[in-house]
Parts: C-alpha cells; sequence; structure tokens
C-alpha cells in the first residue's frame, strides 16, 4: 500500500546541495562571463528597489525644506549669491587662461586643449560587502555612461565606473584596495602611482627615498594611462614615513573627494581619440588659420593707371 505522505529529502542534505550550488555560481560568476548579462537583466529589476529605498530620504527632504523658515531662506539666497560672484570671478581668469594656453598650444603645434564634457549622477545606493568600497549611481547605458569613465564630486576623484547597467552603474571608489591611480606632485610634478587601501585614505607605494614629497602636498591625477584626465584633485598629502632601512618612503594620503558624503556626481566624457589623432586635428586646425591669416599682394592703384593712359 502506498504512503499518503512522500518523505523528502533530509533537511542535511538539501541544505548541502544549496551549498555546493551558490559555491558553483560564484566560481562561475568570478572566473567567466557567462552571469554577466542575467546581473545586468537583475540590476535592472532590482532599480524600483533602490527607488523606494530612497523615497523615505527624498520625502523627509522635501518636508524639511517645506519647513524651512524665511528668515533662513533669506540668508541661505544671499550667502548663494555671494558665492556666485565669487566663482563667476574665477571663472572670468580660467576662462582668460584657458585661452591663452590654447594659443600656446598652437604655436607649439600641439593638440588643441578641449572641455570635457560631463553629466551629473545622483548615489541612489552603497555595496553592502565589507571587503570592498562600491557605490550605485542612478546613471547607466541608456545615458551613455559606459565602464572605466571616470567620476568625480565638487572636490575631486571619486572612481570609476566598473559595472554598467541599463539604468544604474556602480563605481568603485580610488580608496578600494584593487584600485590604483596614476598621480603627480603639483607642486614639482614627482609622478607616482597611489593605490587604495581598503579603507579612508591612500598609499603612495615604490616612492624613492630621495624623492621631494613632504606633507600636505597636493596630488593630482597625472594622465598617463589614458584612464583619467589630468589635472583633477585626487588626494593631499597625510603623512611621510623615513625608514633608515627601507629603500622607499611610507606615504599616505587622503582624497580630497569627499567619498562618505558626497551624494551629487559627475560622470566624465573624456576626449576619446588617440594622441596621433588629436595631433592631426591640431595641425588641420593650424593650416586653416595660417590661411585665413595669409595677405594678397596689393594690387596697382586704378587711378595711377588711368592717369598714365592719358596724353
Amino acid at each position: 500500500m502506498k504512503p499518503l505522505f512522500v518523505k523528502g529529502p533530509a533537511l542535511s542534505v538539501r541544505l548541502l546541495v544549496l551549498t555546493v550550488l551558490s559555491v558553483v555560481l560564484m566560481v562561475v560568476d568570478a572566473r567567466f562571463e557567462t552571469l554577466k548579462p542575467l546581473r545586468s537583466q537583475l540590476g535592472l529589476l532590482l532599480t524600483p528597489v533602490y527607488w523606494l529605498t530612497d523615497l523615505p530620504l527624498r520625502v523627509w527632504e522635501g518636508m524639511s525644506e517645506q519647513v524651512a523658515s524665511r528668515s533662513e531662506l533669506i540668508a541661505e539666497n544671499q550667502q548663494l549669491k555671494t558665492e556666485a560672484l565669487l566663482l563667476q570671478r574665477r571663472l572670468q581668469k580660467l576662462a582668460t587662461l584657458t585661452e591663452q594656453n590654447v594659443r600656446l598650444r598652437e604655436l607649439l603645434n600641439s593638440a588643441a586643449l578641449v572641455d570635457d564634457k560631463v553629466i551629473i549622477s545622483e548615489l541612489i545606493g552603497l555595496d553592502p560587502s565589507p571587503f570592498t568600497q562600491r557605490i550605485i549611481i542612478d546613471k547607466g547605458s541608456r545615458d551613455g555612461v559606459f565602464v572605466g569613465q571616470p567620476v568625480l564630486d565638487a572636490s575631486g576623484l571619486m572612481g570609476q565606473v566598473v559595472e554598467v547597467m541599463p539604468y544604474t552603474a556602480r563605481v568603485l571608489l580610488i580608496t578600494d584596495s584593487v584600485h590604483s591611480v596614476p598621480v603627480q606632485v603639483n607642486r614639482n610634478g614627482l609622478r607616482a602611482i597611489a593605490s587604495g587601501s581598503g579603507s579612508d585614505y591612500l598609499e603612495l607605494r615604490h616612492v624613492p627615498e630621495t624623492s621631494d614629497i613632504k606633507e600636505g602636498d597636493l596630488l593630482v591625477s597625472s594622465g598617463l594611462g589614458q584612464r583619467f584626465p589630468a589635472g583633477y584633485p585626487v588626494a593631499r598629502v597625510k603623512s611621510v614615513v623615513h625608514d633608515a632601512g627601507q629603500a622607499f618612503l611610507q606615504v599616505q594620503a587622503l582624497p580630497t573627494a569627499m567619498l562618505n558624503r558626497s551624494r551629487h556626481l559627475l560622470l566624465v566624457f573624456s576626449d576619446a581619440r588617440t594622441p596621433e589623432e588629436r595631433a592631426s586635428a591640431a595641425g588641420l586646425a593650424q593650416d586653416r588659420v595660417d590661411a585665413d591669416h595669409e595677405v594678397e599682394p596689393p594690387s596697382e592703384p586704378v587711378e595711377a593707371q588711368d592717369q598714365e593712359l592719358e596724353p
């Protein structure tokens, strides 16, 4: 006689099967690109979840703005006007310097200076893993975001895009232990590699003992490797330790970007042309400028010719 209730596999067997399946999926995801489309689709499905988790903060911010007093708004408005005037003055100076640099580069027959295109994105989530430092932003492949794209805030370089989904993207911060960026000391041009420590600071590795670097020096992106645009602030040197028994200095630096506080970020679209293409375009532009400035030889006055023909 067949029993009414069939006893299924034991709980321990189920747990063992699920554990083995999980390990296999993690290995496949880490070693191969098979599950990458699936992760992209899952990211698309999770976009409403990110939006819903961010909804209470949006509602709270909206309510806070509604209950702000009139005096606070007037004071804030006055402060913003003052800051806007100061920024306009700085922009005027930067515009003058930019034009001077463009003219100098044209004289040297070098690549023309082109401003980087940027779009504004907003932080909508954090990676929950304690071993990585990643954030999630609200711009994806539909907005032209691509893997390797530099990400900045108002104070400096934050990181680069490492995964793109249709409407969102993941950004690897510069303090992550697997991230490195070529930098140079703004004071003297000394080049180095700033690597993430997995904490809130960067480490400059393999800096010779005789290098001219000191506490307080500003580190900016050098542009080497053509991944990050040159000239963006990266970090400021926090400490320099000289060890007599070591051939290299122990240098730590704090990022200039507010990694734990910035909410609105900038995605930079740099000039994707190769150095040869930029040099060729600059040469063509210089040829056009030279052609425009060519002076035609003066012709003889018509009146003088008429006087010669008279008897």
